[in-house]
């Protein structure tokens, strides 16, 4: 399903009943929106890791514009004012009031912009493995300099730090290199991502979009900065963080929750940025727990 919206074709898709039987009773279940992290990922990491918290609400996963099956357009698109802008579309397009929101990584960036802008339009929040502002990365190269070998120091200055992708090969390449410390349970399950150069299902393909990648690492990434702005946010929030995330620390996610008023904070132990594979159960049980009750 793709929406045209703001200039663009945006893809969607849906998992779960909004309006459900149950028994004899009906019930309405929210509508919580999936934004996927990168920049320059897609929604396919969604349907493996949080498939099952469609018995709880009803998600809407979606792929930003440039990435995975929504419309490839100019380089100059490929912002975090149009990722913002697009989620708000998408919302007025699906004819929805209030609307919950899961940001992971790049996409709680996203998520944070869009409820400090249309706060009255959220329900519910929740930030996974994410940032606050262009603070994160100078924190991420002195992590890296401390628990990094020296091949993944040197992917990070080849292709991420300054948006160098030029191929899928050089993208499988970094992951490769670095997908130890992007999960922490790499070495004890062997759980590698699908290759980038596609997972195919008939024509069509799991890439990675490099080209919004660079976009965000060569530009926006460097100076965008919602710390001043998060006490704008006042629906409930939750904030998931792994302890051994390396690119978005649990520092980050405590300066998150200290600016955001009632935010609850969980970082969970033994936890990479892949915190939706290292701890899957853990994630989806808090997340259930929130959609349906909120704060513990």
């Amino acid at each position: 399903m793709k929406a045209n919206i703001r200039g663009t074709e945006i893809y969607f898709d849906i998992a779960g009943m909004q309006i459900q039987p149950k028994g004899n009773n009906i019930i309405e279940k929210p509508v919580l929106f999936l934004i996927h992290g990168g920049p320059g990922g897609n929604h396919i990491n969604f349907k493996y890791s949080s498939i099952k918290l469609q018995d709880y609400a009803q998600l809407v996963f979606i792929d930003q514009r440039g990435c995975g099956w929504s419309k490839k357009t100019k380089k100059s698109d490929y912002t975090l004012e149009n990722n913002i802008e697009d989620i708000e579309a998408l919302r007025k397009y699906l004819g929805l009031e209030k609307i919950c929101i899961l940001g992971a990584s790049y996409g709680g960036m996203v998520a944070q912009g869009y409820a400090i802008r249309y706060r009255k339009n959220v329900d519910k929040l929740i930030l996974v493995v994410t940032a606050p502002s262009y603070h994160f990365i100078d924190e991420a190269k002195q992590t890296l300099k401390k628990i990094g070998n020296t091949k993944q120091i040197s992917v990070c200055e080849k292709y991420l730090w300054n948006g160098t992708f030029s191929s899928d090969s050089d993208v499988n390449h970094y992951f490769n290199v670095m997908d130890p410390l992007y999960i922490y349970s790499y070495k004890k399950n062997k759980r590698k991502r699908p290759s980038f150069k596609g997972v195919k299902s008939g024509k069509l393909k799991n890439i990675l979009s490099y080209d919004v990648l660079n976009a965000g690492f060569s530009d926006f990434l460097h100076h965008f900065n919602f710390i001043p702005k998060l006490k704008k946010i006042t629906c409930p929030t939750l904030i998931l963080s792994g302890q051994n995330d390396w690119v978005c620390s649990p520092n980050q996610s405590r300066i998150i929750a200290k600016n955001i008023p009632h935010a609850k904070l969980k970082i969970f132990k033994k936890c990479g940025h892949a915190l939706t594979t290292d701890a899957n159960d853990k994630y989806i049980k808090e997340v259930k727990y929130f959609l349906q009750h909120g704060y513990k």
